[in-house]
């Protein structure tokens, strides 16, 4: 899937009502986001919140892999703030796409709140199934080679750091890596390394 593709009208609210939940019942997370099929078909839209509550709906998110000309790749390390994973490492940029969105306009607004990050080029690499217990995403993968100046948001990232591929190595088995950047990493390493 390269791509959404959204109705002409805006997709129907998720949760649907219910005998058990009439109406449309308050989730927290304000954020909507499409729900998909593996098509790329937009069927809905719900808060963020409730697809992370069991719903297990499909959602679309997106991920950015910076990488030097030296081979480095720059990882994010996660704010004490975040639900999920806070102090991991994880790739440089990642986030949800909100509703109405392409995964490049999500890609920019993402990289601009958590980096700062303006002016770049991306080069989309992979896109994938990602499922765990509490949820299940749609990832768009992207990479950039350079050396930007980054302004990383606080609130979103505690600090940013270069690695090398003998540093990532060393600390691979030291659960300091998100588990998603790491199967990640392994399946698209080869693919960085042809952009350089």
């Amino acid at each position: 899937m390269r791509d959404l593709l959204y109705p002409q009208e805006p997709a129907p609210l998720y949760p649907r009502p219910s005998i058990e939940r009439p109406g449309n019942p308050h989730f927290p997370g304000g954020e909507m986001i499409p729900l998909i099929e593996p098509s790329g078909v937009v069927y809905g839209q719900a808060k963020r919140a409730w697809c992370h509550e069991g719903s297990r709906a499909l959602h679309p998110v997106v991920h950015l892999h910076l990488i030097d000309r030296f081979g480095r790749i720059y990882l994010q390390k996660r704010s004490a703030q975040k639900d999920l994973l806070p102090g991991y490492w994880d790739t440089a940029v990642g986030g949800h796409i909100s509703y109405g969105e392409h995964p490049e306009e999500a890609l920019y607004r993402e990289a601009a709140e958590e980096l700062g990050l303006h002016a770049f080029l991306p080069v989309l690499v992979d896109s994938y199934l990602f499922e765990n217990d509490r949820e299940r995403e749609w990832v768009f993968v992207y990479a950039v080679v350079g050396h930007p100046d980054l302004a990383p948001d606080n609130a979103e990232v505690s600090e940013g750091k270069w690695w090398t591929r003998e540093e990532l190595d060393a600390v691979w088995d030291h659960n300091i890596l998100t588990p998603q950047f790491k199967s990640e990493f392994l399946r698209i390493r080869e693919r960085l390394q042809a952009l350089l």
